[in-house]
């Protein structure tokens, strides 16, 4: 797939918990985007099509920041 990833947790890190463990390994496997990074691999996509999509994503982010933003403008 390219670079590989190395996702690591230590039972230390999360004081011995088996639960907060695993919560805190799908946590960072979804921070790195390593499950979306497969799915886009395993089947071809146009660049236009991937362009469309990062543009529609983006907008929708942008949407969402500009919420969140009036929102704290509003509680002030």
């Amino acid at each position: 797939m390219g670079r590989s990833i190395n996702v690591e947790v230590r039972l230390d890190e999360v004081r011995g918990d088996i639960n907060r463990l695993i919560k805190k390994f799908i946590k960072k496997v979804k921070k790195e985007r390593i499950i979306e990074k497969y799915l886009n691999k395993r089947v071809h996509e146009k660049p236009s099509v991937k362009r469309r999509r990062q543009k529609k994503r983006g907008i929708a982010n942008a949407k969402k920041v500009e919420l969140q933003r009036n929102k704290e403008i509003k509680i002030k």
